[in-house]
């Protein structure tokens, strides 16, 4: 404001001199501007190469001893996966369900059924659904599996007859879906719908072998469905009879047999199998 005062006093400078100040002012604006670009696009690239130290993601594609750690975790992973001995079925669910919730207790007793049916139960290893369903197993003396993640300070429940504990959520993944047999989703939150979501596509693609899965809770999941319903369905996002890759339980007792009837019948308890034409699909080729 001190400059421009002064260029529009009349008795200080002659109008040449006026002139070539505002030549000079314009001139130092859009060279502020550039600078402005400049450093700003310098501080962008500083914040990523900052971030590759941080994430897991960026970890991978920079250290070479990042991929070492994956590799021993799946070997790790696969070793002790393979001495479960028996068909297991993995339950998914929220970290935050209380206690004395009626979905906890809901989770509480498939554990137990499950493990009275022969089954393993394997979950995420933590608290909430995953404890009570590796409780309920648990406690009936049955093979009751966690699936660890080192992540958020999260412990491992007590209730484990084999613990795994990995760093990163992509080995994690594996080992929850290769061993299953069948699946179980519980209400729960990002997470949970995650693992539903990955499921649904790695069998719908035939990425997985074809398994029974249960989303448990119909009040709960309602939202979704009509979702499915209404958006994916009708916008022609997936095909109608996708909707029978899963159903939609609120009577826990019956998941033990219903999947014993996946495997021993070919009606496949009503569940869709993926078939070639279902693969294609999935991949975005018609014919």
């Amino acid at each position: 404001m001190r400059i421009a005062r002064r260029i529009n006093a009349p008795l200080c400078v002659d109008h040449r001199s006026k002139k070539w100040v505002r030549v000079l002012l314009l001139e130092a604006f859009w060279f502020s501007q550039w600078c402005s670009i400049r450093f700003s696009s310098k501080s962008m690239s500083q914040k990523i190469a900052q971030r590759t130290h941080k994430y897991d993601v960026d970890k991978m594609a920079h250290h070479s001893r990042a991929i070492k750690l994956i590799i021993n975790e799946f070997t790790e992973g696969f070793k002790l996966m393979s001495t479960i001995g028996g068909p297991a079925v993995t339950v998914f669910g929220g970290t935050h369900t209380a206690l004395g919730d009626h979905y906890y207790l809901d989770a509480e007793l498939l554990g137990r059924e499950l493990a009275k049916a022969g089954f393993a139960v394997v979950t995420g290893g933590g608290p909430g659904i995953m404890e009570a369903a590796n409780k309920g197993a648990y406690r009936a003396g049955g093979v009751s599996v966690g699936v660890n993640i080192r992540v958020l300070q999260q412990r491992p429940n007590q209730f484990q007859t084999i613990s795994l504990s990995f760093d990163h959520f992509y080995v994690r993944k594996v080992m929850l879906a290769k061993y299953s047999t069948g699946f179980v989703v519980f209400p729960g939150g990002f997470g949970t719908l995650d693992e539903f979501a990955e499921i649904l596509t790695l069998v719908q693609s035939q990425k997985l072998h074809p398994l029974p899965i249960y989303i448990v809770g119909s009040q709960y999941w309602s939202g979704l469905l009509e979702w499915f319903k209404d958006t994916l369905v009708k916008g022609g996002a997936i095909p109608g009879d996708d909707l029978k890759l899963f159903k939609v339980v609120d009577d826990i007792m019956s998941i033990p047999r219903d999947i014993a009837q996946y495997y021993n019948f070919t009606h496949h308890a009503g569940f869709k199998v993926p078939k070639e034409r279902d693969r294609r699909l999935a991949a975005g080729t018609r014919r």
